[in-house]
């Protein structure tokens, strides 16, 4: 129809128009950088989500989408046309006025730009990676203890990515499976720091995500699919180097089976039997930059098959199951064994078994897949002492340089760092307890250390922790009892 030809004509016009009011907003851009991100009018999603926007009357800013969504709209159900015009009401026929398009936003949104961070140099490098004897080396400056399972770390991470190198080269008949770990280990004893610290020394994308979110598919929750998802973000969106990445999973236990079987487990032995594929390795498709699936964000496919896959847990009642096996063992007579001889012993999960997990919860096909099963020994008080001064980013460095901002000097008796350490071990909670300890008796101190400038040094001693007494202050210009 003439009419139609001629509205098709008007349309193709104003597209070319868009494309043309883009091209020149693109170049006003580059000359003169905007302090403010655009965002779009219609979806309130950011340059940085939505992609490139195409500017509009009235300095409004529409995404691509949008715009497409809008187009399609139009030559799907059309818009009714003017009485006036001679063509009547004719499906599919349509003209936009875009500066219409001001009622659905009263003032252009605007949202400050990021100032972008400068990327620190990896110590190591996955195309190089150390032996790892040099992992570990590295790891025993930031984490107190724990050898058997640096040890293991340093092991699996050196042979995670000789895996993925001998793959890369597709000429060898052999082979190599994942080594995929559960860490057990009580709560504060470094489960999630010594990954954190392994992901700050590998030039590789990590994803460190907790495992109470997730339920099954169809529920209120995470999908499971969202770890894929945060890891493909800490790639920046590169396929290709998420696919050799890393994802640690915390609070693995708490997708245990439910003892209740009244109701349906949707976050429990489901989410178990909804991981099995991508611990194994599958191709899943997965949101980019959302943690669920809806028709507002793009999805690719990731290959799950070489990333590396840490869970881990506290499992707490486990060490109950530990002594109920190890007590099966006791015979009768004169010399049994004492069923409380293991009560008092703090290092217990490190006797656990695949079999004391499977009865805590886990599915067998879920443990099958993570061949490599360690524990972390509980902090005693003497490695709680080190954990206050030894590390790089020790607690106690960490007030010394506050201090030494106010040009004051901090240091710790080491009866003090004693004291500091039992208050910890009775509060059972590992390093984190350190923390808030040292809090507590630094706040008077850092509160009354800038009133007055003659103040050079400050000692933290026994006394003051115990409460009897104070710390040892030293004037810049003579000394002065404690206060």
């Amino acid at each position: 129809m003439p009419g139609q030809e001629f509205f098709e004509v008007e349309l193709a016009e104003e597209k070319n128009a868009l494309d043309t009011a883009q091209e020149e907003q693109a170049s006003k851009d580059r000359e003169e950088p905007e302090e403010f991100e655009q965002v779009c009018c219609l979806c309130r999603r950011p340059a940085g989500v939505a992609g490139k926007m195409t500017r509009v009357q009235g300095d409004f800013y529409i995404c691509r989408d949008c715009m497409q969504r809008m187009f399609d709209t139009i030559n799907t159900t059309g818009f009714p046309m003017d009485d006036r015009m001679d063509f009547g009401r004719m499906p599919n026929i349509s003209m936009i006025n875009l500066a219409d398009l001001q009622g659905f936003a009263p003032c252009a949104p605007k949202i400050k730009k990021k100032k972008k961070e400068e990327k620190a140099e990896p110590e190591f490098d996955i195309r190089a990676i150390p032996a790892p004897h040099k992992i570990k080396a590295r790891l025993d400056e930031y984490i107190i203890g724990q050898e058997h399972a640096k040890k293991v770390m340093s092991v699996a991470v050196y042979n995670h990515y000789k895996r993925v190198a001998s793959d890369d080269r597709q000429d060898s008949e052999v082979e190599i499976e994942k080594s995929n770990m559960l860490m057990i280990g009580p709560t504060g004893s470094g489960k999630t720091y010594m990954v954190r610290t392994l992901a700050r020394l590998l030039d590789a994308p990590l994803a460190i995500t907790d495992a109470t979110s997730l339920t099954e598919a169809g529920y209120i929750g995470d999908d499971i699919e969202s770890v894929v998802s945060k890891l493909l973000a800490a790639a920046g969106n590169d396929v290709d180097k998420a696919e050799h990445g890393i994802i640690f999973i915390d609070e693995i236990d708490k997708i245990a089976k439910k003892r209740n079987a009244n109701q349906r487990d949707v976050s429990g032995e489901s989410v178990q039997q909804g991981m099995l594929k991508l611990l194994e390795g599958a191709e899943v498709e997965v949101p980019v930059g959302a943690s669920s699936k809806n028709a507002m964000v793009p999805m690719v496919t990731v290959n799950t098959k070489n990333i590396l896959f840490i869970c881990g847990g506290a499992f707490p009642d486990l060490e109950e199951i530990i002594k109920e096996r190890l007590n099966k063992a006791s015979s009768m007579g004169f010399q049994a064994a004492l069923k409380d001889q293991y009560d008092k012993e703090e290092n217990l999960l490190m006797q656990v078994l695949v079999e004391d997990v499977r009865k805590y919860g886990m599915i067998p096909e879920f443990l099958g897949r993570l061949p490599i099963l360690f524990s972390l020994e509980a902090l005693t008080e003497d490695m709680l002492v080190r954990v206050l001064a030894e590390p790089r980013n020790a607690i106690v460095r960490q007030y010394q340089k506050l201090l030494a901002m106010d040009e004051v000097k901090l240091e710790f008796d080491a009866e003090a760092l004693h004291a500091i350490a039992a208050k910890a071990k009775e509060k059972k909670a590992g390093a984190r307890a350190l923390r808030a300890i040292l809090e507590e008796y630094m706040l008077d101190i850092m509160y009354e250390i800038p009133k007055d400038d003659n103040i050079g040094e400050v000692t933290i001693t026994r006394a003051y922790i115990e409460g009897t007494g104070g710390p040892r202050i030293t004037m810049r210009t003579a000394a002065a009892g404690g206060v």
